[in-house]
């Protein structure tokens, strides 16, 4: 049978280490090449499938391919762009089978996060419906960690080694200035509906630095007076407090603090600032001195910083999903699995899409103490590995040396176009 080609796209927020993914999957797929075709990449995600704009991997040279590993953000261009069901959108479906079917593609490699699954398992649905042979087979990747059926997810360790790093060396600084100055710092962190990256501001305090912090968690309903009390405990006591608040913290009838109105492409709503509406709560009320800072794209662009383990786990699941295509896997994720604890292990094993697609992992209630406000010792288990070594990329006069691939397009064979 001859090889057939590789479709793979990266989908979503990007974060400092799916492209070590991709490069998993790029340079497994050339160690097979008995096996397997070339790779094709989506540009800006699954656009590039609809649209029939794909880049030719095969034409970057494997210094390049190995670059990757260390160079952040989405190499060949992300989307949110969601497909409906086959009947309700069976136009876009049928799309991505002619485009498969003419440039002999066999294998769809997603990488990206729970509605990304979702789409996965549309594909390979697809494939059964349509009559049209193709493993769908989906990479995680989401700095949010809410992916069920595998231990942690991939880009989530180092946007929490970036969450507590910056979150103590920010207490260092408040606690410079306290007595004359700012009094409360408010670190504003990504995560809609779940407060893993929240919880890794809890790192910021330990055995040595023993730093007060307030953590405010999507999962714990956001209590005002009960806040404002545990800032004032905490400033009387150590003079300063640093606050770390997810954008997805919400009130008990679930009206998010920060809500600005409207819908992204995948529907979920649009948040607007938690930090500042948090700073001037606490102004207003305790008449405290208050700086904040939203982390946005810093938190998960900061490759600079990135965790080993997380970089290890990244390439690991691009690499594994390639094995089980040539094993004849389909609908399926590489998940990864804890074996573990002290000293930490993992391995990959292989997760059903159809129990990841449209499913939250939220924290459990015993990762967050009992006042609601911070990590417990469980917690801490857990996140610890996750954040440890360090996987510097290399530098050139001063700044990180990043690649940029030069992105070759595929030739076009059909001669009509696709509005996505």
């Amino acid at each position: 049978m001859a090889a057939r080609n590789i479709f793979y796209a990266q989908s979503g927020g990007v974060t400092a280490v799916i492209n070590a993914s991709a490069c998993g999957v790029i340079e497994t797929a050339r160690r097979h090449r008995r096996r397997l075709g070339k790779v094709y990449a989506g540009r800006d995600g699954i656009i590039g499938a609809l649209t029939e704009d794909l880049i030719d991997t095969s034409r970057e040279s494997a210094a390049a391919i190995r670059a990757l590993r260390h160079t952040p953000s989405g190499a060949f261009g992300s989307c949110r762009h969601k497909l409906a069901g086959l009947e309700q959108d069976r136009a876009a479906y049928e799309r991505l089978v002619e485009v498969f079917r003419a440039h002999d593609i066999g294998h769809f490699f997603y990488n990206g996060g729970g509605d990304s699954a979702d789409t996965c398992l549309k594909v390979a649905q697809l494939s059964r419906a349509l009559g049209y042979p193709l493993q769908a087979i989906h990479i995680p990747k989401t700095v949010d960690n809410d992916l069920p059926l595998t231990d942690n997810c991939p880009g989530y360790g180092s946007v929490a080694k970036f969450i507590a790093v910056s979150a103590r060396e920010a207490s260092f600084d408040v606690a410079s200035m306290a007595r004359t100055s700012t009094r409360v710092f408010i670190l504003e962190v990504m995560g809609r509906h779940a407060g893993w990256i929240a919880a890794a501001g809890g790192l910021a305090a330990d055995e040595r630095h023993n730093i007060p912090l307030v953590i405010l968690f999507p999962e714990i309903a956001f209590d005002r007076e009960k806040f404002l009390a545990a800032v004032r405990r905490k400033v009387r006591k150590f003079g300063y407090v640093s606050v770390v608040v997810s954008e997805g913290a919400r009130y008990a009838d679930g009206t998010f603090l920060a809500a600005a109105g409207g819908k992204d492409a995948f529907g979920h709503t649009q948040l607007g600032g938690a930090a500042p509406l948090v700073a001037q709560l606490v102004k207003e009320n305790l008449n405290y001195k208050t700086h904040h800072a939203i982390a946005d794209y810093l938190q998960r662009a900061a490759r600079h910083i990135a965790s080993k383990t997380d970089v290890e786990q990244a390439y690991a699941v691009g690499k594994a999903a390639v094995e089980f295509a040539v094993a004849g896997k389909n609908a399926v994720m590489p998940a990864i699995r804890r074996t573990n604890h002290k000293p930490y292990r993992w391995r990959i094993t292989e997760a059903p899409l159809q129990r990841i697609a449209n499913r939250e992992k939220k924290m459990p209630r015993n990762f967050i103490t009992r006042d609601g406000y911070h990590i417990t010792g469980r917690c801490r288990a857990y996140l610890e590995p996750l954040i440890q070594g360090e996987d510097y990329p290399p530098y050139k006069n001063g700044m990180p040396d990043y690649v940029r691939l030069k992105n070759v397009a595929v030739r076009k064979k059909l001669k009509r176009g696709f509005a996505p």
